[in-house]
């Protein structure tokens, strides 16, 4: 079972929790992406598959200067009323991958205003990739196993992919206008290419092929997938969502579940603060150590004082 924890530690952070929801909830532009925990069924002796989802606010890739910050909530299951709730108050740009839970986010007419999609490539390109596993399909091979079939068209699909993440690092770190205009004059063009590319392959696959598949994934969202074109501040991937929720399976190696829901939100409270403390290279042990012994006699009108990014310049 997971180490549960401990109620009265996650109480006693809930103030720097909120405030870090605030700050999250603060940005224009957000990474969202969401992983299974396993949950003691409620009467029960075996596990459900409860979610623990993820909010990453990271403006490093454009030069920003506001920390980043990682927010966490908890839910029982996966349904589309909890990404709808976590951002009820929320409009921006959501950068995630294609579940179809976050479409009421991008609903025109929804209050305050619809979010808008950013599409992930590494996502895209996954699906190509797993199709023209050239290394992968070599190893079977040279271990007498039998090999999937390698598609040119997904190697072809991966390279033009590719030209566009070389264009992205000559660019990481520099500015919005900066960003925009390498892209806008390199880009661009390939973004075209690629578009008639995909609809001309589309043209020659039967509808039910893997790789027609792969093809209409980006086809299909295609506005979301050319948005970081018009916003320097877009990422080319959701790659920091994810990165912020591999501390989750790698737990797993340490426990087995969650013994409740409370437990799992605990969890999604301890997790903000680790994870934000770590995206600000802070060590977490040390700034919860610190804080847990000082905020029940801090101030509250100067709690914004211990946030990670804050307590670092203090200390």
């Amino acid at each position: 079972m997971a180490p549960a924890p401990s109620a009265a530690a996650a109480f006693a952070l809930m103030p720097l929790y909120k405030l870090i929801e605030a700050h999250v909830l603060a940005a224009t532009r957000l990474h969202g992406d969401d992983t299974t925990v396993p949950v003691m069924a409620k009467g029960k002796t075996d596990t459900d598959t409860a979610r623990l989802w993820v909010y990453v606010r990271d403006d490093c890739p454009y030069a920003g200067t506001d920390p980043p910050a990682a927010l966490f909530h908890y839910s029982r299951d996966r349904r589309g009323e909890h990404p709808r709730s976590h951002l009820a108050t929320w409009s921006g740009i959501l950068q995630a991958d294609a579940y179809g839970g976050y479409a009421e986010l991008y609903r025109e007419g929804r209050t305050p205003a619809p979010i808008l999609e950013a599409g992930c490539f590494a996502h895209a390109r996954r699906k190509f990739f797993e199709l023209a596993d050239v290394e992968g399909a070599a190893r079977r091979k040279s271990r007498g196993q039998r090999s999937s079939m390698i598609y040119p068209i997904a190697l072809e699909a991966v390279q033009r992919l590719d030209a566009l993440f070389d264009i992205e690092r000559t660019i990481n770190g520099t500015t919005p206008a900066e960003r925009l205009a390498i892209r806008q004059d390199l880009s661009a063009p390939l973004m075209a290419e690629l578009h008639d590319w995909l609809t001309t392959q589309v043209g020659k696959l039967s509808r039910s092929h893997d790789l027609t598949k792969a093809c209409l994934y980006m086809l299909k969202r295609w506005d979301a997938f050319s948005r970081f074109l018009d916003d320097g501040r877009i990422c080319l991937t959701n790659n920091a969502a994810e990165r912020a929720l591999r501390c989750i399976p790698l737990g797993r190696k340490a426990w087995l579940f969650c013994g409740s829901d409370r437990s799992g939100q605990r969890a999604a409270i301890i997790y903000t603060l680790i994870q934000t403390a770590k995206l600000n290279d802070i060590d977490p042990q040390a700034w919860l150590a610190d804080v847990l012994a000082c905020i029940a006699d801090y101030p509250a009108t100067k709690l914004d004082d211990l946030l990670p990014w804050n307590w670092r310049l203090s200390r």
